[in-house]
């Protein structure tokens, strides 16, 4: 599975996007929420670099507990960016302002000036399929495209 961010709006404090999954075609999932573009990291404040990345599912820590917790059988793992150059447990999760995420991918199913709404609507809709996948060993990647013009 093939999975696309477009970032097309950076603020001061946020950064708006679109997810697709271009494994077959273009098909829109989600509407997503980062931080904010820096020069130079600053930690918990720093969207991650464009790029391509390899997700797996996280089985530990604090947001798998709590995930677990809240979505039961639903949850596998949490959706985790992996390898990305100076940044540590990037997850895909549900959040609706920048104070959510400390580089993570926020999801959504509306957007506005720094706030993604119905966050836990579209992380439901788009989880299973993802889970599914990784759950049969196939590979799943995400690449961030930058359009915002800021770097």
């Amino acid at each position: 599975m093939k999975l696309e961010v477009l970032r097309f709006n950076s603020q001061d404090d946020f950064t708006s996007g679109l997810l697709f999954d271009i494994t077959n075609g273009r098909e829109f999932l989600a509407y997503t929420l980062e931080d904010e573009y820096r020069e130079k990291k600053v930690k918990g404040e720093t969207r991650i670099p464009s790029g391509t990345y390899k997700i797996t599912l996280r089985t530990t820590g604090g947001f798998h507990a709590r995930y677990t917790k809240k979505y039961g059988d639903m949850h596998k793992g949490m959706l985790w960016v992996r390898d990305v150059p100076n940044f540590e447990y990037i997850l895909i999760h549900t959040g609706n302002t920048d104070e959510h995420t400390a580089g993570c991918l926020l999801v959504g199913d509306t957007q506005k000036d720094g706030f993604t709404g119905a966050s836990t609507s579209a992380y439901k809709r788009i989880y299973p399929p993802i889970a599914e996948v990784l759950e049969r060993g196939e590979e799943v990647t995400i690449t961030y495209i930058d359009y915002d013009n800021v770097c």
